[in-house]
């Protein structure tokens, strides 16, 4: 997990990538096993819990901040972190259920004024569970730090 931590400011409970699988010069692979004693399974939905769409959605934005991270220390800029400007063309396909292990892709499209627009999927399995477009900006964020 620490190759995940050293990267990202994201921490338990609000951390949905486990590891990276692997990395090229456009993208990035990572995964993470959903446990049934995750807090967000009480009450999404008691006696039948589902993994909650957009906590699925949040491991691809993990996963392309991950990247980013990478892609940063490369070019000798790390300071810094992943905002998220836009979402967008969102598909679910398949639900997730406790126990289930997903495998989480990102790949850059293109990078324009600052902004790096990303596409990202989802598979358990053989199974597709989701598909995203999004773009994200590598910034300093302004405002009073959190203990």
């Amino acid at each position: 997990m620490s190759q995940v931590t050293d990267l990202i400011p994201h921490r338990p409970p609000f951390l949905f990538v486990d590891e990276i699988v692997s990395e090229s010069a456009d993208g990035l692979v990572a995964k993470r096993t959903l446990r049934a004693d995750e807090e967000f399974y009480k009450g999404h939905y008691p006696g039948a819990p589902i993994t909650p769409g957009v906590l699925l959605c949040e491991a691809v934005f993990q996963t392309g901040a991950l990247y980013l991270a990478r892609t940063m220390a490369g070019k000798g800029t790390s300071a810094g972190v992943p905002l998220m400007a836009k979402i967008s063309d969102v598909r679910f396909r398949n639900p997730v259920y406790p126990g289930e292990t997903i495998t989480i892709e990102v790949k850059q499209k293109e990078m324009l004024g600052g902004f790096y627009m990303m596409s990202g999927s989802v598979k358990s399995g053989d199974k597709r569970v989701l598909t995203v477009d999004f773009t994200v900006a590598w910034t300093t964020p302004a405002g009073a730090p959190t203990a």
